[in-house]
């Protein structure tokens, strides 16, 4: 209880902040790097409660095998316990700024079990979000699988 507490308040921080027109860009890169980190912890622990803090209400997920997602069903994804990812990473992250706007793209490697069965993948995402009322949400995610 604890942790999720700590959680929550490292997320709220993280997507609070000043005024817009006092950010400065590196601050923003920062700030979305800590918010896709902190997406893929919410993934390995199945913690759907701070995933949608993290999504839109009106978020869309397309999936590598081209299947799409509302953010409901997203979180009903993440919470399958078939599901058991150990390393949930990503890197050659970039950050692209726009008003209130920014896409996160860059490479990730999950690694876990799947129905009892190992699983190591690689693809790339393409996450696009929004900065809305003070904080950063994500609208729209779409992953490409990769070989190793």
């Amino acid at each position: 209880m604890r942790a999720a507490f700590c959680l929550l308040i490292f997320l709220t921080w993280l997507s609070a902040g000043p005024v817009r027109g006092q950010q400065n860009f590196s601050d923003e890169t920062s700030k979305l790097m800590a918010l896709e980190n902190a997406w893929n912890q919410a993934q390995i622990r199945h913690d759907s409660k701070s995933l949608a803090r993290l999504v839109s209400d009106q978020f869309i997920y397309t999936d590598t095998d081209g299947s799409v997602m509302d953010k409901s069903r997203f979180l009903a994804d993440n919470e399958d316990a078939d599901y058991s990812a150990s390393v949930m990473v990503n890197d050659n992250v970039k950050v692209y700024s726009y008003p209130n706007t920014a896409v996160v793209a860059g490479r990730y490697h999950a690694k876990g079990t799947y129905k009892g069965k190992p699983f190591d993948h690689y693809g790339r995402f393409t996450d696009t979000w929004i900065y809305l009322n003070g904080i950063w949400q994500c609208v729209a995610s779409h992953t490409t699988a990769l070989g190793k």
